[in-house]
């Protein structure tokens, strides 16, 4: 009976109606701008761009976003992250707006410029937010429900966006994205915990009733120790989002006769049942375990694309590419969060994303190279080596991981 009681205990910790309502808010600040991405560079050549500048407009938001990071995870230890939060909200909300009202290339570029800062407050301080709400032996479960939130948003964002795009307009597209960024600034206020720094949830946490010592300390731009994870995400990342950019044009140049659109909705679905299935391991089985098999996923997912010649093929790789980049996304997170320490989880975070936006950004540029510079049957193949690379990036840390389960 005594059991049951521990269990029931632990469960309505994980749902309680903060985590809840965090959660709903994650959902709408994944979605926002992810609605706007298949759209933003289309909209900004109709407003006169070239090539070169759609290009330049389709990456600044997470380029901004990269820079921001490292000044809002030090914030994110040092202040509320409720009131971060609200802020970053209210600037995705500008930023909408912006799109939606945008005449000029400049209008939407100083939009982007804002969208890339909203968003990294977002991230950073709801991650983070949520984590400090988590008993520590919950973080792994707890993170990997989070990153659920960007499986649902990812299936869903960008196709309501093309839809609305399609049968109304880029601008009423927009609207749709200020709406959901006006919504979370609505969720938040239901929110009774306000992520105040040093303030701990869990009793079993050693900082639970101490507050943060970081005031004197000066600005650090990373956590040294979450570096190699940060890596790590990185090269997982990469085919991820070369994939990302240029299945299309892959397929198109083999001339495989199948739908890539099918891909990362297959991929998003996948990603929402393997996290939600293998939530109660990500507590219990080491770091080393999951790159295992996310190694083996994703090098599965690969060789999949390189082979395929119809679309079941095609949706085998979205479905492992889940289990490879998607599954180490949340793995990734909750180890960062665990190896820094309670009092610098906002720097923990903002250096796992920097990582992760690094993948972003590298995954189309490398994807172009390869594009350009090789034969067509090659892309996937020399994309295979980032496997290998994430698994040696492990073994060269020493024993950092060993300190996740400590």
């Amino acid at each position: 009976m005594k059991v049951g009681q521990k269990k029931m205990s632990g469960t309505q910790h994980l749902f309680q109606r903060d985590i809840l309502l965090i959660l709903a808010a994650s959902f709408f600040y994944f979605s926002s701008p992810m609605l706007t991405t298949p759209l933003i560079t289309g909209f900004t050549g109709s407003l006169g761009a070239d090539g070169a500048l759609m290009g330049i407009v389709g990456g600044l938001m997470n380029l901004c976003s990269l820079f921001c990071r490292p000044f809002v995870g030090n914030l994110a230890d040092r202040t509320s992250k409720y009131k971060l939060s609200c802020i970053g909200a209210v600037m995705m909300l500008a930023a909408s707006l912006g799109y939606t009202v945008a005449q000029s290339p400049l209008t939407v570029i100083l939009s982007r410029i804002i969208n890339g800062a909203g968003f990294a407050c977002c991230s950073v301080c709801m991650s983070t937010w949520m984590s400090n709400l988590l008993p520590r032996d919950k973080i792994g479960s707890g993170m990997g429900i989070y990153g659920t939130m960007n499986a649902l948003a990812m299936g869903i964002a960008p196709s309501a966006g093309v839809f609305v795009y399609q049968n109304f307009s880029y601008r009423i597209a927009f609207g749709l994205s200020a709406v959901f960024s006006a919504l979370i600034l609505v969720i938040l206020q239901f929110v009774r915990d306000r992520g105040e720094p040093g303030v701990r949830t869990d009793p079993t946490d050693a900082s639970s009733s101490v507050s943060a010592r970081l005031s004197g300390e000066k600005l650090q731009l990373a956590d040294k120790k979450v570096l190699p994870i940060s890596v790590i995400i990185t090269l997982f990342a990469v085919p991820y989002c070369a994939t990302q950019s240029f299945l299309v044009t892959y397929t198109q140049v083999r001339e495989i006769s199948v739908s890539p659109g099918l891909f990362f909705p297959t991929y998003a679905a996948a990603l929402f049942l393997l996290r939600f299935t293998l939530k109660g391991l990500f507590d219990r089985l080491p770091f080393k375990t999951f790159l295992l098999a996310g190694s083996v996923c994703a090098a599965v997912s690969l060789l999949f694309l390189s082979v395929m010649e119809s679309s079941p093929a095609m949706l085998l790789a979205g479905i492992f590419m889940a289990g490879g980049y998607g599954i180490m996304c949340s793995v990734c997170q909750s180890t960062a969060i665990l190896l820094a320490g309670p009092e610098k989880r906002g720097i923990a975070n903002s250096t796992y994303y920097v990582g992760l936006d690094l993948g972003m950004a590298l995954g189309p540029f490398i994807g172009g190279v390869l594009i350009k510079h090789l034969e067509i049957h090659l892309f996937y193949p020399v994309l295979l080596v980032t496997v290998p690379l994430a698994a040696a990036v492990y073994f060269l840390s020493g024993n950092i991981f060993v300190s996740k389960k400590s």
